[in-house]
């Protein structure tokens, strides 16, 4: 168990172990003190730098097994969405690595395909893995190869819906093929469903193989060869999957079913991978483990501690002085609850990261967690919507592009009034490429009818969230980023806006600054600092993205001679596109700079780090009026 009283720990094996190698040499006592130094190590590194502690906490055995059973990296070990992997970069040479995972310059907090060769598939969002490794196992059959495929999936993930359609595909697999189920009854927030109430019938349930076994020697007795008897076999074999081994959905996609085991038994799991690694089919193995095992407060709250701060582990947590906008929301969300009653609101697995705690708590009727479906999550809220209710539907931006389809098909083509709240819009941060929301302006924009704005202030959250409300014409995209939030009064009453309409927050002249949501705070920083130098340009805040405020844009085109656009979103696709695109179009001579996410991925690191290293800070938005100024 972890001791918070001293950070320094004598890492005995660890301290030996720089490859799987290495690993393999051990007894099965030195394996379980591996198992503890292991842990330890992952409490100890994650307390310094923060990142996802309770995910890898949980699989440290499970981890130990697959290396010491398996010949990684010629095996293929592929994770599902890389929370738990820590303990799977250290046993693989970032022993010391990881002393920097998720800082500015180190290595991922997720499994990266050319970060190591360890890491067979990239990971990030959740559902993958199957795919993934089928993918890599029918290479395998093709090209006449032997590496064996191992894909490990959370019971969370396996509510998603590429999962599933990665298990309808299994039939394409002639040879090995391993599925990890590692069941902890958590994705982020508890599992909800029917998959997660299947899982924990086949944990409860009497084991199958013994009742199987009575019922074919029973049938042994009776005379042979008759249509009747193989029939009461059949029909008797498949009450028994049914009622007492529900395993027998695997088995219908064409798996074999083991399981389940205890996930935190090294030696039962080291002895069933021995077993099942090298059989010629489909393989699923049910494996129990406990999410945050060995770090009693995780255990007892394996959410709050799924993801976690640096220096957070022992002190609770006390409230900025400054709010963030995940907080705004909250409080928002419990308003827009109590003052409109044909109000709904759904997430996907994400009741805590999307703020909705204490809305679930005081209105459990009109909360829908779905699980890791994003897609069903907005088709569902269509329903909903036509149905006669108002949806809300509150998904983190990165993870919104996998219901890109069904905004387009199942809302927007039916102008049917759903609601977008899209947190962790722009960059996130540690999480890295993978999380940041970088490219909602993009996808979302380009759907025909598709309002889009952006907040500045959680006063202006309050407001752009009651607007949406009100009008019940067109879907409705709200992003905001992961940063604190100022001017957030929630008892004053909310303003509403005409959709499409800026606000000119300083009026200059020669250069207009047109910023799109916190980026105009950055912008209002930036123009202090021109002061000093007698450079005094335009402040536009461009809260709606989509429609954009012609008349304003027109009013500025005649008295400026140049645009500056500021945006936390790819270049490529988004605001300043649509200013460019309508001065082209419209023959307005001025000219027009973007500032932006530029045409790449962005690694992670600090938010305010990241945000000054691509110019989107005071300073760097500064420089770039200045230059505009003296053309």
């Amino acid at each position: 168990m972890y001791d918070s009283s001293t950070d320094k720990n004598d890492f005995r094996i660890l301290s030996g172990i720089d490859s799987p190698d290495d690993l393999k040499k051990l007894n099965e006592s030195e394996l379980l003190i591996l198992a503890s130094e292991l842990r330890q190590y992952i409490i100890e590194t994650v307390k310094k730098t923060g990142g996802h502690l309770a995910p890898s906490l949980g699989v440290v055995e499970l981890t130990i097994a697959l290396h010491y059973i398996f010949n990684t990296p010629y095996d293929k070990l592929v994770w599902d969405v890389g929370h738990q992997a820590y303990g799977h970069k250290i046993l693989t040479g970032r022993r010391e690595a990881i002393k920097g995972i998720r800082q500015l310059g180190g290595i991922s907090g997720f499994c990266k395909i050319y970060e190591s060769e360890y890491d067979a598939f990239g990971a990030g969002h959740a559902s993958t893995s199957i795919s993934a490794a089928l993918g890599m196992a029918v290479a395998r059959d093709l090209k006449k190869s032997k590496e064996r495929v191992v894909a490990i999936i959370g019971d969370g993930s396996l509510t998603g819906g590429m999962a599933l359609e990665g298990l309808n595909n299994v039939c394409n697999v002639r040879g090995q093929f391993l599925v990890i189920l590692n069941d902890n009854k958590m994705s982020i927030s508890r599992n909800v469903g029917g998959m997660s109430q299947y899982l924990t019938r086949i944990i409860t349930n009497p084991r199958y193989l013994i009742l199987k076994n009575q019922v074919w020697n029973s049938l042994a007795l009776l005379p042979k060869g008759t249509s009747t008897v193989r029939k009461f076999g059949r029909k008797t074999l498949e009450s028994l999957k049914n009622f007492i081994a529900p395993g027998i959905l695997f088995e219908e996609f064409g798996f074999r079913y083991y399981g389940p085991v205890d996930g935190h038994d090294i030696h039962q799991v080291i002895s069933t991978l021995q077993n099942i690694k090298d059989l010629k089919y489909p393989v699923l193995l049910h494996v129990i483990t406990q999410k945050g095992r060995g770090l009693v407060p995780a255990e007892n709250n394996p959410t709050k501690y799924h993801g976690i701060g640096p220096q957070k582990i022992t002190t609770v947590n006390t409230a900025d002085a400054t709010p963030q906008f995940l907080d705004a929301f909250s409080k928002i969300a419990c308003e827009i609850g109590e003052k409109k009653p044909m109000a709904v609101f759904i997430t996907a697995a994400m009741c805590d990261g999307t703020g909705l705690v204490e809305y679930r708590s005081k209105f459990p009727e009109r909360y829908f967690d779905v699980g890791i479906a994003e897609e069903h999550a907005v088709t569902y809220a269509g329903g909903l919507c036509v149905g006669g209710y108002r949806p809300i539907v509150a998904i983190y931006s990165t993870f919104m592009q996998r219901a890109f389809d069904q905004m387009i098909h199942d809302i927007a083509l039916q102008k049917l009034p759903v609601i977008f709240v899209m947190d962790r819009a722009g960059l996130v941060g540690e999480d890295g490429p993978t999380h940041h929301g970088t490219f909602d302006l993009g996808f979302a924009g380009m759907i025909p009818d598709m309002i889009i704005a952006a907040p500045r202030t959680g006063n202006e959250l309050r407001d752009l969230i009651f607007t949406a409300y009100e009008q019940d014409k067109c879907p409705f995209v709200i992003r905001y980023p992961k940063d604190s939030c100022v001017e957030f009064d929630k008892d004053r009453e909310p303003n509403l806006f005409n959709i499409g309409e800026w606000e000119e927050l300083i009026k200059g002249n020669d250069v207009a600054v047109i910023s799109v949501g916190v980026m105009t705070n950055a912008a209002e920083e930036a123009l202090n600092i021109l002061k000093k130098e007698d450079i005094a340009p335009s402040l536009i805040h461009a809260r709606f993205i989509k429609p954009i405020d012609e008349k304003m844009l027109n009013r500025i085109a005649e008295t400026h001679s140049a645009i500056i656009t500021v945006e936390e979103n790819s270049l490529r696709g988004g605001f300043g596109s649509y200013i460019n695109s309508f001065v082209l179009n419209n023959a307005i001579g001025i000219r027009v700079k973007s500032l932006g996410i530029p045409d790449q991925f962005i690694e992670h690191g600090p938010r305010n780090v990241l945000l000054k290293n691509i110019g989107l800070d005071p300073e760097g938005i500064a420089a770039e009026i200045r230059k505009a100024a003296k053309k």
